[in-house]
């Protein structure tokens, strides 16, 4: 994503600016837009099976970890070098807190509460957040009648997809207002992003693979303090975290870049609209989970809104 108003919660972004130039010969960018949305949709699912066995610090451990071994073996084989320099790995420290550690342990704790498919809703309310905070902190964002409009819209949405009229029955709020919570991290750790490294060198492969590492120290400290290690491996849980690092985290997002330097960024960041469809889907048909009108309703006015929140694009 190129613009803090647009980022990817369940994905963490990466930390720079500029994606590398298409390799040859890749699959058609429908087709890998197409994998990439159903790679993050079913991010929420594989939160979810993994919660019931691994702590939430663990599940988001396991994520970061794996993430960035899928992407150090293609930093490896491409040959390039992790980012130098004090200043950016200071910067880096703060985005991976903000993007990774932070959010993707929000999102864990949240599903223990609530459906994957509420929780892939909630995300859907990072463009919200962003179009919010960036008329505060970034001078250059300016606002205009239709984007307050979508910002309204949207939240109404979310006021729907919760159920307002009815006082909110049926819906844990702690796991919903991390879920939440969850969602905000992502724009906040752009909006720094923006602020602090928008010309700092460094391939997006390189910036993310260094973010992912600092992501996955942070995790381990904070999972040795406050959680006890596994006494056992279930199989599908264990390989529900595994996905969720290397092809939700890891290899998604070296996808995300792909698609950005061949079809521009406002193209590539439209994925953001299909997970919480594909998000709500998989908790339906594979866990089972409840599905009331208000949900896919309400999720459509947020997505509605979302879009109408973001700037134009020339």
């Amino acid at each position: 994503m190129s613009a803090p108003t647009t980022p990817h919660p369940a994905s963490a972004p990466a930390a720079a600016p500029s994606p590398p130039n298409p390799a040859a010969g890749r699959l058609d960018w429908r087709l890998r837009f197409a994998v990439l949305s159903a790679v993050w949709g079913f991010s929420f699912l594989l939160i979810k099976v993994g919660t019931e066995a691994y702590a939430p610090f663990q599940v988001a451990l396991g994520r970061v970890s794996f993430g960035a071994l899928a992407l150090l073996g293609v930093l490896l084989i491409r040959r390039e070098r992790l980012p130098r320099g004090r200043r950016t790995w200071a910067h880096l420290t703060v985005a991976a807190l903000l993007l990774n550690a932070l959010p993707f342990s929000l999102f864990a704790y949240a599903e223990l509460t609530i459906p994957s498919s509420l929780a892939g809703i909630c995300n859907a309310t990072s463009p919200l957040w962003g179009m919010a905070l960036s008329l505060v902190a970034l001078s250059e964002d300016r606002p205009t009648r239709r984007r307050f409009a979508g910002l309204g819209l949207g939240f109404l949405g979310v006021l729907t997809v919760l159920g307002a009229w009815q006082g909110f029955s049926g819906v844990d709020a702690k796991g919903t207002v991390l879920a939440l919570l969850a969602s905000l991290s992502y724009p906040i750790g752009w909006i720094y992003i923006r602020r602090t490294m928008a010309s700092t060198p460094g391939s997006p492969l390189a910036m993310t693979s260094a973010q992912l590492m600092i992501a996955t120290v942070q995790l381990a400290v904070v999972s040795a303090l406050f959680t006890s290690a596994p006494t056992s491996f279930p199989l599908w849980p264990t390989l529900s975290v595994i996905a969720l690092g290397a092809l939700g985290t890891g290899m998604a997002l070296r996808m995300q870049y792909g698609l950005v330097a061949e079809v521009g960024p406002t193209t590539a960041q439209m994925v953001t609209y299909f997970i919480p469809v594909i998000a709500t889907t998989a908790g339906v048909l594979l866990l089972d989970e409840q599905l009331h009108w208000n949900t896919p309703v309400g999720a459509a006015v947020v997505l509605a809104g979302a879009a109408l929140s973001q700037p134009r694009r020339t």
